[in-house]
């Protein structure tokens, strides 16, 4: 479960194979296993995968579980922030690359 808290992708991705396979075999503490998965899945920068266990914990366990609950909404949250980072930064691309145009073509009727 210290694994699903490390700060080294392979850690993480190790973590999750054991928590995984503990939740394939019938492991007693499923929950806490869910939970440290998508944990990791989270510090990995896979909000969407996070997002679907912590709603499985959640419906297993009737909305009643705070730490999965918090996890639920911040992996919402940080992956809309990614998304506007991604399109803000699409977006600065594209005004670039048109200013460059812009800039091509009036240094070209300067001649």
């Amino acid at each position: 479960f210290a694994l699903s808290k490390s700060r080294h992708e392979g850690e993480l991705a190790h973590a999750v194979a054991i928590l995984d396979s503990l939740v394939a075999n019938g492991y007693e503490h499923q929950a806490d296993c869910l939970y440290g998965s998508a944990v990791a899945y989270y510090l990995l920068g896979d909000f969407a995968r996070s997002r679907a266990i912590a709603e499985m914990i959640l419906r297993s366990r009737g909305g009643r579980h705070d730490l999965a609950s918090q996890l639920h909404t911040a992996s919402i949250v940080s992956k809309e922030q990614r998304d506007r980072k991604q399109a803000a930064a699409a977006l600065g691309g594209t005004v670039a690359v048109a200013a460059i145009g812009v800039a091509c073509l009036l240094g070209g009727r300067k001649r």
